[in-house]
């Protein structure tokens, strides 16, 4: 089946990312459940279940209920992010807001056709003081879960996110929408003012009608996740890049151990790696991901290197890419040939 967005010019224009710490906590619940779905997850998964495994077994299948065995996972619990990267604290202030009708007609949709597991059942029975008791629920064991569980990964989860978003504004800029959605995934496709989203549990079309599209990089997204319903504006949570480096070790880079070990004298340790790792235009963001250091320490050295004239910058959007210049490609060539 396929879902399909419909995008004018003024939805195209106003086409936005954002970040959602709530929809990676409740994406990562389907990785709790299915181990299949991504081997790169093993790692996150393991420590992961032995930090769930605090907060009791009632607690856990509670919070596993909220994933179908056909791995959907309710509307409400991803409401549209109300500014670019909120806390998790705030999207979840807007879930324990969400009506008891609501709630009631999301847990019901999510498990079609099968009916909703007993974690759910007996409150979804009942009347709204019930159904806003489980929701409230639902509410604290996703803070909990969150505070053992991610909040520990999300630096590192954000700087991952972040390096997409860029890369996605770089291919938006040169190539326009059919670029942006060309390499997002097999299951998109991009074709006259229409985005298909294939291999999906149910088949709507909803016209932006100006609401434009928000893009979620989702690490835990194994494949694209639209809204189950078809009711509310345009929005695609979508894998981001880069995903298998995240739970191993510091990544090593991809440069002679000549090169390196000839230019850190000379121009300190970090400035050499940067310098090795400048062969593409990168984004702070991105070197400090690789690198497992905060962005501020990137740029310091960045700035020393741009005024040696080792690397040259461009902006793109709201990002700075960095690369090294002929001057830079000679010193690493010559030490490291």
């Amino acid at each position: 089946m396929v879902v399909t967005f419909e995008l004018g010019v003024e939805d195209l224009a106003d086409t936005r990312f954002a970040l959602s710490p709530l929809n990676e906590a409740v994406l990562s619940l389907r990785v709790l459940r299915d181990p299949g779905l991504s081997a790169v997850h093993l790692p996150w998964r393991r420590s992961a279940l032995r930090a769930i495994g605090e907060l009791g077994a009632a607690e856990g299948r509670l919070l596993l209920s909220l994933v179908a065995g056909r791995g959907t996972v309710p509307d409400f619990l991803a409401p549209r992010p109300p500014a670019f990267a909120p806390a998790f604290e705030e999207e979840l202030a807007a879930v324990r807001r969400t009506a008891p009708e609501t709630v009631r007609r999301d847990l019901a949709d999510t498990h079609l056709p099968d009916p909703p597991p007993e974690p759910l059942r007996t409150a979804l029975a009942g009347g709204d003081a019930e159904v806003r008791r489980l929701r409230d629920g639902i509410c604290e064991l996703l803070q909990h879960y969150w505070e053992i569980a991610l909040r520990p990964e999300w630096p590192g989860m954000r700087l991952l996110l972040e390096a997409d978003m860029t890369y996605r504004a770089r291919r938006l800029a040169v190539g326009g929408a059919r670029l942006l959605f060309a390499d997002m995934h097999p299951f998109l496709r991009w074709h006259r003012g229409v985005l298909h989203i294939t291999d999906m549990l149910s088949h709507h079309h909803v016209v932006a009608s100006g609401r434009g599209l928000l893009l979620l990089p989702s690490v835990f997204a194994h494949k694209p996740a639209p809204p189950l319903g078809a009711d509310g504006a345009p929005a695609l949570a979508y894998p981001c890049r880069g995903v298998a480096t995240l739970w191993s070790g510091p990544p090593a880079v991809d440069a002679p151990a000549l090169a390196l070990a000839v230019l850190a004298p000379l121009v300190g340790a970090a400035k050499a790696r940067l310098l090795t790792m400048l062969d593409e235009p990168l984004a702070t963001v991105e070197l400090a991901r690789r690198l497992r250091v905060t962005p501020s320490a990137v740029s310091q050295h960045l700035r020393v290197l741009h005024a040696a004239a080792l690397v040259a910058r461009a902006r793109v959007g709201r990002q700075v890419l960095y690369r090294r210049t002929a001057l830079g490609d000679r010193l690493v060539g010559g030490v490291g040939g």
